[in-house]
């Protein structure tokens, strides 16, 4: 497993990382999210052992990071934010350079460098300079670096960066592939990506933990859980529809969101959905859309990073 008790990072009077603890189990694929400058990067790095902690303790795999730093990274696979190489390598020779310094037997390193390559689609500029290659060509070398020795343990900072909608999709198709006999750390900034691949989230905030849960846990927060939204065909007057979503006996709110938008709230416990459904076909009201809300990642998100950060004792885990 990752563990990590007390981890914390000074720069002179800059605390990046203040007191972070957290586990993951195999089989997790915990998402690691928080604004710029949260302490995301700070922390995966130390976690890497590529960054000192000031205090605390970070282990892989029951190996100390700093105590016991190559039997740890023998178990890590690890991607840093900007996928950094030697540009004037072709991803064949670097790929071959990584495999004979991660210790790949000489007999297998032609079958696991073909394995990568196949995975991460890179036949195509496999003798071509690094340098020459596009930022979504350069992160899927990143990726296939950190997967060519198959570690138990991968640590991905903004894997799918730089990478259009298909590729961004291949890559979260192999994140779940490789869950299943893996642990995987992913520090994101994209939310469609918690969604997408992390069985479980860890929000920072100003270095600090300010939520552990599941994205299902995250998403039941938002103030749009169990809403229900109209969309009205253009030109439609929301004004008697929104009035009338407020008469509703389970209505706590009504938003009006831009000319064809209404949202109704419910009251704690209330569903809205067949109540409203049926109130639309009553009114004969023109939709063009009747969506019950599972809530909003992005407004959850926002809620707790810009929210004051709770305490968390020495070596707790919120």
């Amino acid at each position: 497993m990752i563990k990590a008790q007390g981890l914390t990072k000074r720069y002179g009077t800059l605390t990046a990382v203040d007191n972070l603890s957290f586990g993951v189990e195999p089989g997790e694929v915990l998402g690691f999210l928080g604004p710029n400058g949260a302490g995301k990067s700070t922390t995966m790095r130390m976690l890497a052992g590529f960054v000192p902690p000031t205090a605390g303790r970070a282990e892989i795999d029951g190996f100390s990071v700093t105590d016991q730093p190559i039997a740890a990274r023998r178990r890590l696979g690890y991607l840093p934010e900007g996928a950094p190489s030697y540009g004037e390598m072709t991803p064949r020779g670097f790929l071959g350079f990584i495999a004979a310094a991660r210790g790949v037997a000489p007999g297998d390193r032609a079958a696991r460098i073909g394995a990568v390559v196949e995975r991460l689609q890179l036949g195509a500029v496999l003798d071509r300079p690094i340098d020459t290659l596009s930022k979504g060509f350069r992160r899927r070398v990143g990726l296939a670096q950190a997967i060519l020795h198959d570690p138990p343990v991968l640590i991905l900072d903004e894997p799918t960066d730089g990478l259009d909608p298909n590729q961004k999709h291949e890559v979260r198709q192999l994140i779940n592939g490789m869950a299943r006999d893996k642990i995987i750390v992913i520090s994101t900034h994209i939310l469609e990506e918690v969604d997408a691949v992390c069985t479980r989230a860890v929000i920072v905030a100003g270095g600090r933990i300010v939520a552990d849960a599941t994205p299902a846990e995250l998403i039941a927060r938002s103030r749009y859980h169990n809403a229900v939204t109209l969309r009205l065909v253009p030109g439609s007057d929301l004004a008697p529809v929104a009035a009338d979503l407020r008469a509703l006996a389970d209505v706590a709110a009504v938003e009006v969101a831009g000319d064809r938008a209404v949202t109704a709230f419910p009251k704690p416990g209330a569903r809205l959905l067949t109540a409203v459904g049926d109130l639309a076909g009553a009114r004969g009201w023109p939709l063009e859309r009747l969506e019950l809300e599972s809530g909003r990642l992005d407004e959850v998100f926002r809620t707790i990073t810009t929210g004051p950060a709770p305490a968390q004792p020495p070596g707790s885990t919120p």
